[in-house]
């Protein structure tokens, strides 16, 4: 297993494929939702498996000079549970510090804030209802 930063078409098909099926397709929103208009100048991680499958995804965003915001976070549902997303916060953690980042922030859905937690983010406040059912939290960690 490894974290790589798609470069490739193919890599970037199946990074996107995954966000959509971890984050939007649940929910029966539609393909291209998984897609925002700033992930252009942001920084992908992909978690793959020994054949290049993936597993995991995560997006950072420098939103400051000195502050990023992690979106678009995603295990894989038969890979969930082995903490895989550990390995990801922890490379794109480490991007965020290299880059001169203090402090990341997130929109944790509600069955990920403990998830978030135990990685040393701090719950900040309630914030919005995604498709009306999935509520958000602020969550922040200085790096």
């Amino acid at each position: 297993m490894k974290i790589i930063e798609p470069a490739t078409p193919g890599q970037f098909e199946q990074y996107y494929r995954l966000r959509y099926q971890t984050l939007r397709q649940p929910w029966g929103q539609p393909e291209g939702s998984e897609r925002a208009d700033d992930d252009a100048t942001a920084i992908h991680a992909m978690l793959v498996s020994e054949d290049g499958e993936a597993l995991g995804v995560c997006r950072l965003h420098l939103s400051a000079p000195q502050e990023g915001q992690l979106r678009f976070m995603g295990i894989r549902s038969d890979q969930q549970g082995k903490r895989l997303g550990d390995l990801l916060l922890q490379y794109v953690e480490a991007r965020a510090r290299a880059l001169g980042a203090e402090r990341l922030t997130l929109q944790a859905r509600e069955n990920a804030v403990n998830f978030y937690r135990r990685n040393g983010y701090e719950l900040l406040e309630k914030t919005h209802l995604l498709f009306g059912t999935i509520q958000h939290f602020l969550m922040a960690k200085r790096l």
